[in-house]
């Protein structure tokens, strides 16, 4: 029976592990699942039946199982697999260290440790529910955001670790009478620093990425910034080369009217409004930072022949820092764009509301296809190191300014479209 258990102990660990910290779903089909528990238990009652623990088979029963539950490639479930049952073989032997110098202060040989076991893997998962609240999900980093190298030095770190702590407890299993107590606190300190020190190298890591992440976003948002001053740029050598002109245009005018071809010249002053119209800012939203963004990405949708229409206008503008109204209407109609050009009909809509206390951005676009709502966070994108933090950094701005942000698919005539809504407060203190 203690086998059984054990199995089904480290099959609970390693879903845990794979699915909150590297994010891989489980298959829809539950034949898959149910296939992958009888894996287990079929492990456990052979073990049980020949009272051996046959590392064969406990390799076997891992991979199986892991491939069977998760859906991903079949190479990296198997480098996963292999990788989770090593490094979490080393937690466990130190959580069944730990019970032992807590509880017995001797050696392996002084007493049967196998009702320890249990509650070894409990450790553990302890262990493991710690790393993932306090490092993880508090960061919004997981194992499959790490890079390779920390991967690799949390095992390097685990094995080495491992071999020590192993010839030390051989030491004290044959020489146990000649150490007092000190030395086993001495012993169970270190193993909980051992402990510890995979906390620190995970949290290094996870250091990180929030710093890569950093980067990248401040990337996103000078690149964003440039394409916004490169639209104004040649708004303005437009108007220069008009100015420049303006002096040949009145010239012509003059000819005209001293030759009373008013007709003509009448023609020629509708010809010079449409030019100069054509430098005006064709939206104004009352907000003169959001009136440069949104006019942007109208002018980027009509080159694209992408249908893009605002409806409402803001009496006072936004109480929101520049950079912040460039980071939260930025990403919104550059998402909105890129998922308008995969639809079959591509359509942007634009709506500002007021209201006594809050001023609300709802943005409509077309989309080839319903979105998760699940899946809001994630990146549709092949690169998704690069890509993905948009409306991550839309939801980080709301809530920097005490806000509010609903994002849903909707259907309209049959038509599949993205909604976000964005309410910001008139009054904000950041």
């Amino acid at each position: 029976m203690i086998y059984i258990v054990d199995n089904i102990l480290n099959y609970l660990i390693y879903l845990f592990i794979i699915y909150f910290g590297f994010r891989i779903n489980p298959r829809k089909n539950k034949l898959f699942a149910g296939a992958s528990i009888a894996i287990v238990l079929s492990a456990g009652t052979l073990s049980a039946y020949y009272d051996v623990n046959s590392p064969i088979v406990y390799i076997l029963w891992s991979v199986f199982s892991i491939i069977l539950f998760f859906e991903d490639s079949l190479v990296h479930l198997i480098i996963l697999s292999a990788s989770i049952m090593y490094f979490t073989g080393i937690i466990d032997t130190f959580s069944v260290m730990l019970i032992q110098v807590v509880m017995i202060g001797r050696g392996i040989a002084g007493a049967n440790i196998a009702w320890w076991m249990e509650p070894a893997y409990f450790l553990s998962f302890f262990i493991y529910l710690l790393v993932y609240w306090r490092i993880l999900r508090k960061h919004e980093v997981y194992l499959h955001d790490i890079g390779l190298k920390y991967k690799l030095a949390l095992l390097i770190q685990g094995s080495i670790f491992q071999m020590f702590y192993n010839f030390v407890f051989v030491s004290f299993n044959e020489n146990h009478t000649m150490y007092g107590w000190d030395a086993y606190a001495v012993f169970f300190i270190s193993i909980t620093g051992a402990i510890y020190s995979v906390f620190l190298t995970l949290s290094l890591a996870v250091k990180n990425v929030l710093s890569d992440r950093q980067n990248r976003e401040l990337q996103s948002f000078m690149y964003m910034q440039k394409q916004q001053y490169d639209y104004q740029l040649q708004q303005s050598v437009a108007v220069r080369r008009f100015k420049h002109d303006l002096v040949n245009h009145m010239g012509v005018l003059r000819e005209l009217l001293n030759e009373k071809k008013t007709k003509e010249a009448k023609e020629y002053i509708d010809t010079i409004w449409n030019i100069q119209s054509e430098f005006d800012l064709k939206i104004h939203t009352g907000d003169s930072f959001l009136d440069i963004i949104v006019n942007y990405y109208s002018y980027l949708a009509e080159k694209e022949k992408v249908e893009f229409t605002v409806s409402g206008r803001l009496t006072e503008k936004i109480q929101l820092e520049m950079f912040d109204i460039t980071t939260l209407a930025g990403n919104i109609l550059q998402n909105a764009f890129e998922a308008a050009l995969k639809a079959n009909v591509p359509k942007i809509h634009v709506e500002l509301i007021e209201h006594a206390k809050e001023i609300f951005i709802v943005v409509l676009n077309s989309t080839d296809e319903a979105v998760n709502d699940k899946k809001l966070f994630v990146t549709s994108k092949k690169d998704k190191i690069s890509h993905g933090f948009g409306l991550k950094n839309i939801a980080a701005t709301v809530k920097k300014y005490h806000g509010e942000c609903y994002m849903e698919s909707v259907s309209e005539n049959g038509e599949m479209l993205f909604k976000i809504s964005i309410a910001i407060p008139r009054e904000v203190k950041v």
